[in-house]
């Protein structure tokens, strides 16, 4: 898992039904102090999670497949928590 930023949301009008009723998000990861750490990438929605939010994202496809618990979904990184709070 890694930390990130939610930046903001995606919306398509066509999609995969596996997505049906989940926001994708553009997310930002990010070091425990802050700062950026890579290039953003897009993540399926599992915790109504909002912009500015910092996050934990399962970024590895068969771990985040089952979050789904579709193992043929077509998903690659999953947010699967909130953080409240980072202490280093």
């Amino acid at each position: 898992m890694i930390l990130c930023r939610v930046l903001g949301s995606v919306v398509a009008s066509a999609h995969h039904p596996v997505y049906d009723g989940r926001k994708v998000l553009v997310v930002q990861p990010i070091e425990p102090e802050g700062q950026d750490a890579g290039p953003s990438f897009l993540a399926v929605d599992f915790v109504q999670a909002g912009k500015e939010d910092t996050v934990l994202v399962n970024r590895e496809g068969s771990g985040a497949r089952l979050v789904f618990g579709l193992e043929e979904a077509p998903v690659h990184s999953v947010i699967v928590g909130v953080v409240d709070q980072v202490t280093v």
